[in-house]
């Protein structure tokens, strides 16, 4: 009886095992129906500045990041901020923000990351939906 079980469980792993890789396979091989905008080229400069200086440890994108600092997802199109308002911010070192002393072209690309970020869509997201097959909808800008 033992080797019956035994077989049985052999049968069951290996059936469990199909399910499994047959389900990755459409979850994985399918297309997103809201896939997430690529960066430009300038962008992902900015984007190296950012994690090359630890950003996230202090702010967060998508409400994602640090609690120090503001969510900056929005910051180039919120009312009385932008372009200027983020360059002025970063050389200067505010308050309890260290002194990173970029360079003028990666402070460029760091707003011009921030900006493409502003575009793709608002945090904090409330109006996700989830749909059957896991993936959550968002609204993009």
């Amino acid at each position: 009886m033992t080797k019956n079980f035994t077989k049985q469980n052999r049968i069951v792993l290996l059936v469990m095992m199909a399910v499994f890789a047959v389900y990755n396979g459409i979850i994985y091989t399918q297309d997103c129906a809201s896939s997430n905008p690529l960066l430009s080229p300038y962008a992902m400069d900015g984007q190296k500045v950012w994690q090359k200086n630890n950003c996230s440890s202090c702010h967060q994108i998508y409400g994602l990041g640090g609690y120090l600092g503001p969510d900056l997802t929005n910051v180039i199109s919120a009312e009385g901020k932008g372009e200027a308002y983020v360059k002025a911010f970063v050389k200067a070192a505010y308050k309890s923000m260290p002194d990173f002393d970029f360079k003028e072209g990666e402070v460029d690309a760091l707003v011009h990351f921030l900006k493409e970020v502003d575009e793709t869509g608002v945090s904090p997201v409330t109006n996700g939906k989830i749909k059957n097959n896991g993936w959550i909808e968002l609204d993009y800008k």
